[in-house]
């Protein structure tokens, strides 16, 4: 078999931007993720030559959503995006990574102790298996479900006050269009919103859920 982490692209201006000083121990990651993640199937070998850009930039830019010090659970982590990339951008949030398969699991806590995160849990767990047991104040998903299941998933792990950021695509304004003729958005709002825009083309899409507060 190919030494596929040869592969492995160089960092360009964008990481260099939105990484800083954690570059190197992103540039270790994206090591892992075109070598190990590749040969145990968590991406795909055309995604190495694009793994900055469409993978780890465009995960690092929702950092600027998440404020100081917040408590976040990354839902269907998989190889850990973008879960372990906000953990070796932000020092200062509490990460868990929510993963049900085991293949999975063993490489984040490769990952987790070959970068030397600290602030890094794994579990392995589907979402449903946490409702009544965990919450977080920010909960973080991409492309993981359609709306209508990701918020049954979700938003019982959302601490009041917090919010679920979902990564989507370009169908994101349908997925809310009928989420909302369903009457699934009752007691949210919802908004459609785009990171990293001065960084990377096409900038990140997240969908902001959170509950309504209500007053006394």
């Amino acid at each position: 078999m190919a030494d596929v982490s040869r592969e492995t692209p160089p960092a360009p201006p964008s990481a260099r931007t939105v990484f800083g000083a954690a570059l190197p121990v992103a540039e270790g990651y994206a090591h892992l993720l075109a070598a190990d993640g590749v040969v145990r199937g968590l991406i795909g070998p055309r995604e190495v030559p694009r793994l900055w850009e469409r993978h780890l930039v465009n995960c690092a830019v929702l950092a600027e959503a998440i404020d100081e010090g917040r408590r976040v659970g990354d839902l269907g982590s998989g190889a850990g995006l973008p879960g372990l990339v906000l953990a070796l951008l932000r020092a200062d949030l509490e990460i868990t990574l929510v993963e049900p398969l085991l293949r999975r699991t063993s490489f984040l806590d490769q990952a987790v102790t070959a970068l030397s995160l600290g602030n890094v849990e794994v579990v392995r767990a589907r979402a449903e298996q946490l409702h009544g047991r965990r919450t977080f104040d920010i909960v973080t998903a991409r492309a993981l479900a359609p709306l209508d299941r990701l918020l049954g998933w979700a938003m019982p792990l959302v601490e009041p006050g917090g919010a679920l950021l979902a990564m989507k695509g370009a169908t994101v304004a349908e997925e809310v269009e009928h989420a909302s003729a369903a009457g699934l958005l009752r007691g949210y709002t919802v908004s459609i919103q785009q990171y990293g825009a001065d960084v990377i083309n096409p900038p990140t899409t997240a969908l902001r859920v959170e509950t309504v507060r209500t007053g006394r």
